[in-house]
C-alpha cells in the first residue's frame, strides 16, 4: 500500500501558479516546483505529469481566478463607465508585487505562434475584448458611452490598455501613474 498524499493538489496548483508568475516558465525548474510544493520530484511527476502539465494547470487556475473576476466585474449590472473603471483599477491595485499578468508574461516568454500558451492567451484576449465590446455597446444604448465610438475598435483599444497596464505594472514602483491611465482611459469614453 502506498503512502497517502502529503499535499493538497489544488493548493499545490496555486503555489505553482505563484512560482511561475514570479519566475516565468523557463526560470522555474522541477526542483524549484518540488521545493515550493514541499514534495519530492518523483511525487511532482506522479501527481501532475511534469513541469509543463503543472504549468497548464496553473494557467487554468489563473484564468479562473483573475481573468474571470475581471470579466464578472465588466458584466455585472450598473453604469458602464463605473464597471470599466472598477475592473481596470482592480487590475492595478491587485498587482502590488509588480508581477504583471501571468498570461501576457507567458505569451512574451513562449512567443511561438502555434504554442498552446499563445493560443490560450488569444482565447483570453478574445474573451476580454468581447466583454469590453458588450459593455461599450450597452453603455452606448444607455447614453453613458459616446455614441460616435466604434464599440469593436474601442474594445480592442481597451484590451491594449489592459496589456499595457499589466506590462507597466512590472516596472512602476507606485500604482498612481497606472491609476491615472485608468481614469484617463475611462474619461475618453
Amino acid at each position: 500500500m502506498g503512502r497517502p498524499k502529503q499535499f493538497d493538489p489544488a493548493l499545490a496548483v496555486g503555489q505553482a501558479m505563484d512560482l511561475f508568475w514570479r519566475r516565468g516558465y523557463a526560470g522555474t525548474t522541477p526542483q524549484d516546483l518540488a521545493g515550493e510544493l514541499g514534495i519530492g520530484k518523483g511525487s511532482l511527476y506522479h501527481a501532475f505529469g511534469g513541469k509543463r502539465q503543472l504549468f497548464d494547470l496553473a494557467v487554468e487556475r489563473y484564468l479562473d481566478q483573475h481573468v474571470e473576476a475581471t470579466i464578472a466585474t465588466l458584466e455585472r449590472p450598473g453604469p458602464a463607465r463605473e464597471r470599466l473603471r472598477t475592473a481596470l483599477r482592480r487590475l492595478v491595485e491587485a498587482d502590488a508585487d509588480h508581477r504583471g499578468c501571468l498570461m501576457i508574461n507567458s505569451a512574451v516568454e513562449f512567443g511561438l505562434p502555434d504554442d498552446a500558451v499563445v493560443r490560450q492567451v488569444r482565447r483570453m484576449f478574445a474573451r476580454i475584448e468581447g466583454a469590453f465590446e458588450a459593455l461599450l455597446a450597452s453603455g452606448q444604448r444607455a447614453g453613458e458611452i459616446r455614441p460616435d465610438l466604434d464599440a469593436g475598435a474601442t474594445a480592442g483599444l481597451l484590451l491594449n490598455t489592459v496589456a499595457g497596464l499589466r506590462v507597466l505594472a512590472r516596472v512602476e514602483s507606485s500604482p498612481d501613474r497606472l491609476l491615472r491611465v485608468v481614469d484617463a482611459t475611462v474619461d475618453l469614453l
